[in-house]
């Protein structure tokens, strides 16, 4: 008999879906604009990949492709098991034990999120490379040389530690909303605390450790800088060759097909996985905080292995750019203004982050409580593809978009919102759904039986709920807004700088005093609303060591 079936009892059941029914119109409305604006990137593609006529296609499938696809798909799969593993531990020990320093490390664990691949990747190849820091460290111990960082094992480490927040995120929202009843039941029940943890909280979180592992795969699908600096050639690799070449843009067209149609495998693969169960208790169930685990004398060696992603994805990189920011004022070099750029990057970026979760409700709305309505899957499914594409492709498409529909919005600060909310909303559409998943629609269908109108029983009673996935979400896509470079350098109108664009100018010209002082920058204003929302969710209690 499994815990599930042992659980009835006390309320937990994998609930099936409801009867197919169409959800009202003004939220189909709304959901099948937010689908259509979502797919202008692919339906550009698609024009442009016809242009081209059979040169395209017979450079698409090439045998040539079909290796890189390879390469591609190896570098996801590793990319996304090695963060879904790190960051699910991660999440439990900082929300459900009483390691110390808990509220430090969820905020220190998040911010890799917003430091760009291609400094991440400079800074370990200075770190961890051959005659790098590391190496040279060893020498003393009389280790003359350590293996090279590059290829697939070099991509790997670096979208690892880039990606594994998205995992934690997700989680952490979720167990948040985990009733502890559940576990507390199967304690009783004589399982153990392992056994708990693989049979009851795990297939809860189900849906979340989807969600986050979806961003990651997505996010490796899309990424440039990571694999360029590594030498490890992906699809994202050869579709910038192919626009820096300006040979034959149709030719990366088709090519950001294929990314299109492999991220709509992803998807697939992903709503598979979910299956049809529902994750919520059959009765309204409790919301109070759960029992943090006692780890007794592994409190200290635990947070030594919790503390080695942190390490190496955010001290090692401000390390190594405290130090050439450093080396640069000792030699005088320059500095650029960076007031302007930081304001800009904080205000566009909260402007996206609450335009994402606003557009992601209905959304999420229509994929949890309408799920066997065909129409809701494929919305919910057409919003993700912009992230699993390039942000360059992203950006021409929109300029197309915009030079030829649309020309008030071109070169304005709208086209360029529009553009971070077409490739950062899947951020935002996992972490509430996956909240939204464990609310049971008995609460709202006794709130609307009292007479309220389905609006206010949105408003009053399943928001605060979901809050955390919200406030989630919105972290997301401010931390990725945050660092997005390709999109704003197309979009942005002419003169706006924001510190992404400062650090990728700086950088192009070798100048790295200039760089650390941006990327520096960057890392600490993104470490300020991420510590809000660390404080401001209530998992911690006034007693806990920071």
């Amino acid at each position: 008999m499994t815990v599930a079936s042992d659980l009835k009892p006390v309320g937990l059941q994998l609930m099936r879906a409801m009867p197919r029914q169409r959800p009202p119109w003004p939220l189909l409305g709304i959901g099948v604009a937010i689908g259509a604006a979502a797919l202008l990137p692919a339906f550009y593609l698609v024009v442009r990949a016809i242009d081209g006529g059979s040169e395209t296609w017979d450079f698409v499938f090439r045998t040539r492709t079909a290796e890189v696809l390879i390469r591609t798909a190896l570098l996801i799969g590793i990319v996304t098991v090695f963060s879904t593993v790190i960051g699910t531990l991660l999440a439990w020990f900082t929300l459900r034990t009483n390691m110390p320093f808990r509220r430090t490390i969820t905020v220190a664990v998040v911010l890799p999120l917003v430091i760009p691949s291609f400094v991440m990747a400079t800074t370990a190849i200075e770190f961890f490379g051959v005659g790098g820091v590391l190496e040279g460290w060893l020498g003393a111990f009389g280790v003359d040389r350590i293996a090279r960082l590059d290829g697939l094992r070099g991509a790997t480490f670096v979208l690892v530690l880039m990606t594994y927040p998205y995992v934690f995120l997700s989680v952490r929202g979720a167990l948040r909303r985990l009733d502890p009843a559940l576990e507390e039941a199967a304690r009783s029940m004589g399982y153990g605390a392992v056994q708990t943890f693989r049979t009851v909280t795990l297939q809860i979180l189900k849906p979340a450790l989807t969600a986050g592992a979806l961003l990651v795969a997505l996010y490796t699908l899309s990424d440039f800088g990571a694999v360029a600096l590594m030498r490890y050639e992906t699809f994202t690799f050869a579709i910038f060759n192919q626009y820096e070449s300006a040979l034959n843009r149709s030719v990366a067209a088709g090519l950001s097909l294929v990314l299109v149609f492999f991220a709509i495998m992803l998807l697939t693969g992903e709503g598979i996985s979910r299956g049809r169960a529902r994750y919520h208790r059959s009765t309204v169930g409790s919301v109070r905080p759960a029992r943090d685990t006692d780890l007794g004398g592994w409190r200290w060696p635990i947070l030594g292995v919790v503390m080695l992603p942190v390490v190496a994805g955010l001290l090692i990189p401000v390390g190594v750019l405290a130090w050439w920011l450093v080396r640069g004022l000792v030699r005088d070099q320059s500095m650029t203004p960076l007031l302007e750029p930081a304001l800009n990057s904080i205000s566009i970026s909260l402007v996206a982050a609450l335009l994402a979760v606003a557009l992601s409700l209905p959304v999420a709305v229509l994929a949890v409580r309408y799920r066997n309505w065909w129409p809701s899957r494929v919305i919910e499914r057409v919003t993700h593809i912009g992230f699993g594409l390039p942000g360059i492709v992203v950006a021409i498409s929109l300029v197309f978009f915009g030079v030829n529909y649309a020309r008030p919005v071109y070169q304005s600060n709208w086209l360029l919102l529009f553009g971070y909310v077409v490739l950062f909303m899947p951020a935002a559409v996992g972490a509430i759904k996956y909240s939204l998943m464990q609310v049971s629609p008995r609460i709202e269908e006794a709130a609307q039986g009292l007479g309220r109108q389905p609006w206010r029983v949105m408003l009053s009673v399943t928001l605060p709920i979901v809050m955390p996935g919200m406030l989630a979400g919105a972290a997301m896509v401010f931390l990725l807004t945050m660092k997005e470079l390709p999109a704003t350098l197309i979009l942005s109108p002419i003169g706006f700088k924001t510190l992404a664009t400062v650090i990728w100018d700086a950088s192009v010209d070798a100048f790295f005093a200039r760089t650390a002082a941006a990327s520096l920058l960057l890392i600490a204003l993104a470490g300020i609303p991420t510590a809000y929302m660390v404080l401001r969710d209530g998992s911690y209690r006034s007693g806990d060591r920071a």
